[in-house]
C-alpha cells in the first residue's frame, strides 16, 4: 500500500493522495512529542538479579514509585516485607497483597505496621525485629517513605517535630540506627543493599544545625518554609547515608571478613506520583483544577511511576554493587557524583549523627510522658464507669428490695 501511494505522489503531487498534506503536518509533532516523552521517560533499567529468597523491606511500598518496585522485585521472585502505616489487617493492605500476589504469583509478601510519622511505632518494630535469638534473614532495606507537603498544609507529627523532616529523614535515621546490628550479622557471603531514594532538591539546601536547634523543624505556624524544611531533609538523608555506610564498615565482624552491607543513594527523577500531585496542587481545590488543565505538559515531562523506579531497580539488583566499599550514588540507572560534595564530610556527618540522636531521645522521652497520662486517664475513666455501674446495681437491686417488703 505504502508504494503505490508514494508512487502517485511523485507522479501526480502529493495533492493528489487524500489527506497527504494533513498527515505530514501532523506526523512531525507526533514524533517529536514521542521523542520528548522518552527523552523525559529516563532510562531504563537493564540489570538482573537472581532475588528468590531475598528478604527485603520497604517502606512507601503502598503507592507512586515504591509500589512499583515492589512490584518488580516480587514478580521476581523476593520476599518482600511492606512497612505500613496501617495495622496488617487493614481491608486496604488485605487487599493490596492480595493483588500482588495474584499478580506476581509470590505469596512471599506480608506486611508490618511501621509509621514514620511516629517514633515510637518505628522503635516498636524494629526492636521486635532484632529481639530474637538468632538475627532475622535480612537481604536489603528500600526506603521509599516520603513526604512533600504544600505549605497549606504544613504541620507537625505526633511527636511534635515537623513532618516533613520526621518522614523523609528522621525515623530513617531512627529506623536503621536500631536495625544496624540486624544488619552486620548477616553472613560474610550476601549481598545486603540499604537503598535510600533522594531528590534534586537537596542541591539546595543549607544545612545550618543553628538554626535547627532554635526550632526551626519544630513550629507549629503556617509561616515555616516548607520547601527549605524538605531540601534539608533530603539532604540530611543522603548525608546519613554515607555516615551510615562508615558506621558499618568501621565495626569488625567476629569472622575477621569485610562487612556485606552496602548503602546506595538513588534519585529516580521526578515522577507523577500522589506526593508530587499533591505538591503540585496545593492540597486545594483550585489547584487540582490547574493541575488538570495543565495535565499534558505534567505527562510529558514528568516520568511515570514504573519509569521513576528503573533506577531503585538498578541499584537493587545491578551485579557490580554487591562487592565494593558501598556509598554510591544512582541516577538514570548509572553511578554518578553528587551534586555537593559535602554530604561525604564527616564531620558535618558526625554533627547530624549527634544531633538526630539527641531530638529523638527529647523527643521519645516527651511521648513516653505522653503516653503514660493518656494511660492513666483512660484507667481512671475506665474505674469511673465501673464504679458508675456498680452503684446503679446496688440501687436496682435495693429497689427490688424495698418493693418486696412493702408487698
Amino acid at each position: 500500500m505504502p508504494i503505490p501511494l508514494l508512487i502517485q505522489g511523485a507522479a501526480r503531487g502529493v495533492s493528489s493522495i487524500p489527506y497527504a498534506w494533513t498527515v505530514l503536518k501532523v506526523v512531525p509533532w507526533i514524533i517529536l512529542f514521542a521523542a520528548l516523552k522518552f527523552y523525559f521517560g529516563g532510562a531504563r533499567n537493564t540489570s538482573e538479579r537472581l532475588m528468590h529468597s531475598k528478604r527485603i523491606m520497604v517502606t512507601g511500598g503502598t503507592s507512586g514509585i515504591g509500589a512499583q518496585v515492589v512490584h518488580e522485585l516480587a514478580a521476581r521472585g523476593a520476599q518482600i516485607i511492606l512497612l505500613v502505616r496501617q495495622p496488617p489487617s487493614d481491608l486496604f493492605i488485605v487487599e493490596y497483597i492480595d493483588d500482588i500476589r495474584n499478580a506476581t504469583g509470590n505469596q512471599n509478601i506480608w506486611a508490618e505496621q511501621l509509621d514514620l510519622s511516629s517514633l515510637h511505632s518505628v522503635r516498636k518494630f524494629a526492636t521486635q525485629w532484632i529481639d530474637n535469638g538468632e538475627p532475622r534473614r535480612l537481604d536489603g532495606v528500600i526506603l521509599c517513605g516520603g513526604l512533600a507537603v504544600p505549605s497549606s498544609s504544613k504541620g507537625n507529627t505526633v511527636d511534635g517535630i515537623d513532618e516533613e523532616w520526621q518522614v523523609n529523614y528522621l525515623a530513617n535515621f531512627h529506623l536503621l540506627s536500631i536495625l544496624s546490628p540486624a544488619l552486620r550479622a548477616q553472613p560474610a557471603h550476601r549481598d545486603v543493599r540499604v537503598i535510600f531514594t533522594t531528590c534534586s532538591g537537596y542541591i539546595g539546601a543549607k544545612f545550618d544545625l543553628d538554626s535547627v536547634k532554635t526550632g526551626a523543624l519544630n513550629v507549629k505556624n503556617k509561616k515555616a518554609a516548607p520547601r527549605g524544611v524538605y531540601a534539608l531533609s533530603k539532604f540530611a538523608l543522603m548525608t546519613f547515608a554515607h555516615s551510615f555506610q562508615r558506621h558499618l564498615s568501621s565495626v569488625a565482624r567476629p569472622d575477621g571478613l569485610p562487612p556485606c552491607t552496602r548503602v546506595l543513594v538513588v534519585d529516580p527523577g521526578h515522577s507523577r506520583t500522589p506526593g508530587t500531585r499533591r505538591w503540585l496542587t496545593g492540597g486545594s481545590l483550585w489547584g487540582l483544577m490547574l493541575y488538570l488543565i495543565t495535565w499534558p505538559f505534567w505527562c510529558l515531562v514528568l516520568k511515570s511511576p514504573q519509569q521513576g523506579a528503573q533506577s531503585i531497580l538498578y541499584a537493587a539488583m545491578e551485579e557490580s554493587f554487591g562487592r565494593g566499599a558501598g556509598g554510591w550514588f544512582i541516577k538514570e540507572c548509572r553511578e554518578m557524583d553528587c551534586a555537593r560534595v559535602d554530604v561525604r564530610d564527616e564531620d558535618v556527618g558526625k554533627r547530624l549523627w549527634e544531633f538526630s540522636e539527641k531530638q529523638i531521645e527529647e523527643a521519645e522521652k516527651a511521648g513516653a510522658v505522653k503516653r503514660a497520662y493518656e494511660k492513666k486517664a483512660k484507667e481512671d475513666e475506665k474505674e469511673k464507669e465501673t464504679r458508675k455501674e456498680t452503684s446503679s446495681a446496688k440501687a436496682q437491686t435495693a429497689g427490688s428490695r424495698r418493693s418486696k417488703k412493702n408487698k
